[in-house]
């Protein structure tokens, strides 16, 4: 049995040659910023849901969701050249809200441990009497 389902290699066959397109080759400032965290296949291959990010944050999300409609013949053009499929999938952008998440309870987490610090700096120490 292989270890991967079909859809999830070509998922990340596309995503691998997604992000050289955007890297190398489109030239929409829309999407100079823009990072492509995943792809997700239907199992018949039909649609591929592509997740992006931005490192930009005066790059709006839907400003890069414009570029990548602005630019998808492109982009579906130079994929089909490469994956050798025998039907091009329907892109589907979406914004990635993972790591912005990740990111929410990294902060949560880190100032839950800063106050315990605190809790164990301000806490009496306790000393026993009887020892001496």
């Amino acid at each position: 049995m292989k270890p991967f389902a079909r859809s999830d290699r070509v998922g990340c066959q596309i995503q691998k040659i997604l992000s050289d397109i955007l890297l190398k080759r489109v030239k929409d400032p829309r999407l100079k910023s823009a990072s492509i965290t995943g792809v997700k296949m239907s199992r018949d291959l039909r649609i591929a849901r592509v997740y992006f990010i931005t490192s930009d944050n005066q790059n709006t999300v839907d400003k890069t969701i414009d570029g990548f409609k602005s630019a998808l013949g492109y982009v579906k053009y130079k994929l089909a050249s490469e994956l050798g499929l025998r039907y091009m999938p329907e892109l589907r952008f979406f914004y990635d809200e993972s790591f912005e998440y990740g990111i929410h309870i990294d902060t949560i987490l880190s100032r839950i441990h800063d106050e315990d610090r605190q809790d164990r700096d301000n806490a009496p120490s306790s000393t026993n009497s009887e020892d001496n």
